[in-house]
């Protein structure tokens, strides 16, 4: 671990305000970014959001650096919140307005048909279940690696591989028939 995130999590332990700004700034966007994929609502998203980092200080003295990256903990943190928000609040379909797209580093502005096929992917991913879209976002759009994200899940990376690789396939199947 680096040493500046270990005096981090040291200062975190003992609940230091200036630590805890520091963590906010640097995981935060990312944390919100997985959140308000997973939630849709922005209003539900920052509730979500909110409820990660207290999770996340409340149990920072059994985080273990040997297990994954600060960022990776926060990660697994609040994916399993933003699913369990998603179940009880909207147990079948998750939706992505325009604000959670992530598709402006993926696009030419002159090319509409390219345009138009991001734009049917996402309409494709709003049709599949929240778990299935938090890996396909982790694995894409926050480019975290099949360890990562197994760790994140609570899986191993060839069972994360091999359930991509059904998402896809998924989704393949999905988008032809919009």
């Amino acid at each position: 671990m680096e040493s500046k995130e270990a005096e981090l999590i040291g200062d975190l332990i003992r609940q230091s305000r200036t630590a805890q700004q520091q963590l906010l700034a640097r995981y935060g966007p990312s944390v919100y970014r997985t959140v308000r994929r997973i939630v849709g609502c922005q209003e539900d998203a920052e509730e979500v959001y909110q409820d990660v980092f207290v999770k996340a200080l409340r149990s920072i003295g059994t985080y273990d650096s040997r297990l994954a990256s600060l960022g990776t903990w926060l990660s697994r943190i609040a994916y399993h919140e933003a699913l369990n928000f998603v179940r009880k609040a909207r147990p079948t379909l998750l939706s992505i307005d325009d604000e959670g797209r992530v598709s402006e580093s993926e696009t030419d502005e002159g090319d509409i048909a390219k345009e138009a096929s991001i734009e049917q992917l996402e309409r494709g991913m709003e049709l599949l279940p929240a778990e299935e879209m938090a890996l396909l976002t982790m694995f894409y759009y926050d480019g975290m690696s099949l360890n990562e994200i197994a760790y994140v899940e609570g899986s191993n990376a060839s069972t994360i591989g091999s359930k991509l690789c059904r998402i896809r396939k998924k989704l393949y199947k999905i988008t032809k028939t919009l």
